[in-house]
C-alpha cells in the first residue's frame, strides 16, 4: 500500500462530473476518481475547511463513530474492477481492527474528517495512476548522473 494524499478536486471536462485527484507524497503520481457531485461537495467542505449550518453525512458519521469510541484507522482503495474503485475504511475499537466496504469517494470524505491516512494499493496504482513526466525524467536524469561517477571502488563493502 501506497500513502496517498488529496491533491484537489477537477471536472472532467467531457463528462462533467466531478474527479478527486490523490497523489502520492512525493507528487509523482496522480491517481483521478470519478465521483459524484454530493461526494465532490462533500470532499470540498471537509477540503476549504467550510463551515456548514448542519452536519452534512459525513460529519454525521465521525460524530457517531466518536461518540461509540471508534476510530477510522485509515483507509485503502484497494481495487479497480471495470473502472469502478473498491475501499475499505479499516475502524479500530478496544484494539480490535474492523474493515468496512465503501466507496472511495465516502472514505476519502470521512478521511478528511477523522484525519486518517489514505493508502491506495499498488495494483491500483500500476493500473490508474498518471505519472509527472517532468519530475520522473528528472530523476532519471539525476540518477544517470549518479551512475557516471560511479567506480568499482564505491562498491568495497559489497559482499558475495
Amino acid at each position: 500500500m501506497i500513502e496517498m494524499r488529496v491533491n484537489g478536486l477537477a471536472i472532467d471536462g467531457t463528462s462533467k462530473m466531478p474527479v478527486v485527484i490523490l497523489t502520492d507524497m512525493e507528487e509523482k503520481r496522480f491517481l483521478p476518481i470519478w465521483i459524484g457531485v454530493y461526494e465532490a461537495d462533500a470532499i470540498l467542505v471537509a477540503l476549504e475547511n467550510i463551515e456548514v449550518p448542519r452536519p452534512m453525512t459525513h460529519d454525521l458519521i465521525k460524530v457517531m463513530l466518536e461518540a461509540l469510541d471508534i476510530v477510522v484507522d485509515k483507509v485503502a482503495i484497494h481495487d479497480l474492477k471495470n473502472n469502478t474503485f473498491f475501499a475499505r475504511l479499516y475502524l479500530v475499537k478496544d484494539g480490535k481492527e474492523t474493515e468496512i466496504d465503501s466507496r472511495p469517494s465516502d472514505a476519502i470524505a470521512l478521511a478528511l474528517r477523522t484525519g486518517a491516512a489514505i493508502y491506495v494499493s499498488e495494483n491500483v496504482i500500476m493500473e490508474a495512476t498518471i505519472m509527472d513526466k517532468e519530475k520522473y525524467e528528472k530523476e532519471m536524469k539525476e540518477f544517470k548522473e549518479f551512475l557516471k561517477d560511479i567506480k568499482p571502488e564505491d562498491f568495497t563493502n559489497y559482499k558475495e
